[in-house]
Parts: C-alpha cells; sequence; structure tokens
C-alpha cells in the first residue's frame, strides 16, 4: 500500500472543518468537539474510497480534498467501500483471470 501524505490529511481536515458542515451521509449535525473513537465524532469520508490495497497513483488521484467530506465515525464505517448509488443487496460478482 502507498503511503499517504500526513500534512495534506491533517490540512484537509482542517478545511473541511472550518464551517463545521453536517455529516455528508446522513445530513444530521456533527459534534465536533467529540474525539475519535466516539462513533458521532467527525472523520473525512472519501467520496469515492480508496478500495483496501490503494496504489501510489490510486491514492495521489482520490485524496484531494475535491474527493472529501465530512461524516460521523459511524456513517463513514457503515459506508465502507461503498460508492453512493452502488446496490449492496445485490451480490458482487469477482471476475479472474488464472494461469494454471
Amino acid at each position: 500500500m502507498g503511503k499517504r501524505n500526513t500534512t495534506t490529511r491533517d490540512r484537509h481536515r482542517t478545511v473541511i472543518a472550518r464551517g463545521k458542515p453536517d455529516c455528508a451521509l446522513c445530513h444530521q449535525p456533527i459534534d465536533y468537539s467529540l474525539r475519535y473513537p466516539h462513533l458521532m465524532s467527525f472523520v473525512v469520508d472519501h467520496i469515492v474510497p480508496l478500495g483496501p490495497n490503494p496504489t501510489p497513483e490510486r491514492i495521489a488521484a482520490l485524496d484531494v480534498l475535491s474527493n472529501k467530506q465530512p461524516a460521523h465515525s459511524k456513517c463513514n464505517r457503515d459506508k465502507w467501500d461503498k460508492v453512493e448509488g452502488e446496490d449492496d443487496t445485490e451480490p458482487r460478482t469477482f471476475i479472474t483471470t488464472r494461469s494454471w
């Protein structure tokens, strides 16, 4: 997994929290005084997830301010790596190629 820049992460977190916006996932207010790991604490959610094993190229493309939004820790965990509009009731189909 590629390394993420913590300075960039902290700067994005500060910019997003500045206006104290509501959770982008459940649209309820966020108590910005709560600290992680409280379920209702503020976290930054990637709109398009990085995925389980992101490459450095994927991190560079998706770890940008325009791909981030405010969320409750619980809402972000419930979303996990789904993209908005993705139907999680349908089973996922995985296609692999193998050479034996």
